[in-house]
């Protein structure tokens, strides 16, 4: 379902991974492993097509990956189904009913997302995954702000995911207690020249 053939990525117009290569196939999870700075994040924004690699390629479906970065990405003053409803409507799909029940979101429907804490703000950006209807999930520290309960609810919504023939790319610390192999991207850190003018993606 998605290829990372030799793949280097620059922060800053600075290399930071080179010569990145891996496959994922429909039921598997990865998930990425690093310290802080390593380029985790530089990595996901790049194979989601958020910016552009130095060189290698990403072989996948553009219309397969459905991404959720660090920001929650809501309306703060739509309510919990009408965020939904619009993802829904962007994506062409019809599953909100589906997204609010599995991500314990059908008693909060009717909040604006202003009013929410913020691990069900981070449970109502997730829930977008599902009415994206998209196979590949590309997910960057996807547990930040979720207490253990609501932890264990997104593991079961991911293995639900992949049971269905989808797959996920994840960064994270924590242990979903998922059957997933793991990607250290510390043997991958750039050694090569900075080139001067190259693009920088903090302009995204």
């Amino acid at each position: 379902m998605l290829k990372v053939d030799e793949l280097t990525v620059a922060r800053g117009g600075r290399p930071i991974l080179q010569n990145v290569s891996f496959e994922l196939k429909a039921g598997q999870a990865l998930v990425v492993r690093g310290p802080n700075g390593s380029g985790k994040t530089t990595l996901l924004r790049t194979i989601a097509g958020l910016q552009p690699a130095i060189s290698g390629q990403v072989l996948c479906d553009e219309e397969a990956i459905a991404y959720a970065a660090h920001s929650d990405g809501l309306k703060a003053n739509l309510t919990v189904a009408e965020n939904l409803s619009f993802w829904a409507e962007v994506f062409g799909t019809a599953q909100m009913d589906q997204a609010l029940a599995q991500f314990n979101l059908n008693d909060l429907q009717d909040r604006p997302a202003n009013t929410l804490s913020a691990g069900q703000k981070r449970r109502l950006g997730l829930a977008r995954l599902l009415v994206t209807a998209r196979p590949v999930w590309v997910l960057d520290e996807p547990t930040v702000s979720l207490d253990a309960a609501s932890v264990d609810l997104f593991a079961s919504v991911v293995q639900a995911h992949l049971a269905a023939g989808g797959a996920a790319l994840m960064a994270t610390h924590i242990d979903l207690g998922l059957e997933a192999k793991v990607f250290d991207v510390a043997p991958y850190k750039a050694s090569m020249i900075p080139r001067s003018g190259g693009f920088d993606e903090g302009f995204l």
